[in-house]
């Protein structure tokens, strides 16, 4: 049996564990956190959305974050000061463009494709993770706006995603909480939300039913190729140092992933991007009855919503280019508090809970997920914003390249094809 390291405890490590020990591998996932889900997957957005998978390489995009730094409480933010790493993503950001539609299209595919692996997963393991199946609407104030989003619904229907236009009456009829006026949205009944942070946990329990071991509380402090062409990888876990030998080597490490990757002489240029999330508390009745069941995306304020329980409502967004800096500020958590007491104007904001997370995006948007520089190193990171969304079918996707590699193999050793 193949032993395999895993570098993160995310929502995509612990997909990752979980679909390699279904497949008969020695699992062990490191993770410098107490417990799983601890960083980009406790508080996000909580949308399964197969219908936000536009890349952000766009034309429009740029455009509107040009304008966007000007204003403080915009969507976007970008601290100017010099970095190479930020710069260097920038550029490569740029050079994507012209790859808008095809990652797109790629994104959209992968995203249905993840939808059904997720849902098999909580199914067989009994995981609550508060899900809602009740579609995500797309929600466009101006003609211009919904005009432009018209653009990308025909990308996103040739990728296969059932999403239809839907007028203001109809708006009212999906979900009758939202108050405001607008012109025209639209409706992807397929989508669905839940909470990440409860899915992760469940899911790593699951595995340690599985027989996956969890090294928690671990710093990873170096991975090198030993004399037999394993990994040794090397920690340290309360003040002491320890070494272990495995087969192959997944980095799932989210935005450490960059770090992990030059360890073994990889470019894996993922870039740290700051958003949001606040969880409004709904203590009481009128609350409860005045806050959203559908989901929603507010494409000008580039702000998504979810109903985690009868008690809970996550709204979420802004993306900010500041390093690996995890401050929550007020003056951009002040916005996502605005905008609930502007649309739901009978939901208590008195008890709101702020939030940061770093989302671990690469200049294409698209995860890489595939084989290292070194037989036995393996790649599933740099989800973006589509963590939640892509991993159960990225984790299949490593999941399979592993399987093909070591069938390959000889005397038990990983080797590439």
């Amino acid at each position: 049996m193949s032993r395999i390291a895993i570098i993160g405890a995310g929502i995509t490590g612990v997909t990752t564990a979980y679909a390699l020990a279904q497949r008969g591998f020695e699992v062990t996932v490191f993770e410098r956190h107490r417990y799983a889900a601890m960083e980009t997957s406790f508080a996000n957005g909580g949308q399964l959305s197969a219908s936000n998978a536009e890349v952000w390489n766009s034309a429009a995009t740029l455009f509107k974050g040009l304008r966007w730094m000007l204003t403080r409480d915009a969507p976007l933010l970008f601290n100017p000061l010099p970095g190479w790493h930020k710069y260097s993503w920038i550029a490569e950001f740029l050079r994507q463009i012209p790859h808008y539609r095809a990652n797109t299209l790629e994104t959209v595919r992968l995203a249905i494709a993840a939808r059904e692996h997720l849902f098999q997963m909580a199914r067989q393991e009994g995981i609550d993770f508060d899900l809602e199946q009740r579609g995500i609407l797309h929600i466009y104030k101006s003609k211009q706006d919904f005009h432009a989003a018209q653009k990308v619904n025909v990308i996103l229907n040739e990728g296969g995603l059932d999403r239809k236009a839907v007028t203001a009456s109809e708006i009212r009829q999906i979900e009758p909480a939202l108050d405001g006026t607008f012109f025209g949205g639209f409706f992807t009944p397929s989508d669905s939300t839940g909470d990440i942070h409860k899915f992760t946990r469940g899911l790593a329990r699951a595995c340690m039913r599985h027989g996956v071991a969890f090294r928690y509380d671990t710093e990873i402090t170096a991975i090198r190729q030993d004399a037999s062409h394993g990994f040794a990888v090397g920690t340290l876990h309360q003040g002491r140092s320890e070494c272990d030998t495995f087969d192959g080597v997944v980095i799932c490490a989210g935005v450490n992933s960059r770090h992990f990757a030059a360890m073994l002489g990889d470019r894996v240029n993922v870039y740290p991007v700051k958003g949001y999330s606040i969880t409004v508390s709904l203590d009481d009745e009128a609350s409860q009855k005045g806050a959203p069941w559908v989901s929603l995306l507010d494409d000008s304020a580039k702000i998504v919503t979810s109903r985690l329980g009868t008690d809970r409502f996550r709204v979420a967004g802004t993306a900010e280019f500041n390093g690996f800096n995890r401050d929550i500020r007020a003056d951009r958590v002040a916005p996502l508090v605005q905008w609930t007491r502007q649309y739901f104007p009978q939901v208590n904001t008195s008890r709101v809970v702020p939030w940061a997370g770093l989302r671990p995006m690469l200049p294409s948007m698209l995860p890489k997920v595939g084989k290292g520089r070194l037989p036995g190193v393996f790649y599933n990171t740099g989800h973006g914003h589509l963590g939640w969304t892509l991993s159960a079918a990225t984790a299949e996707n490593v999941t399979n390249l592993i399987e093909r590699t070591v069938r390959q193999s000889k005397g038990g050793q990983l080797i590439t094809a």
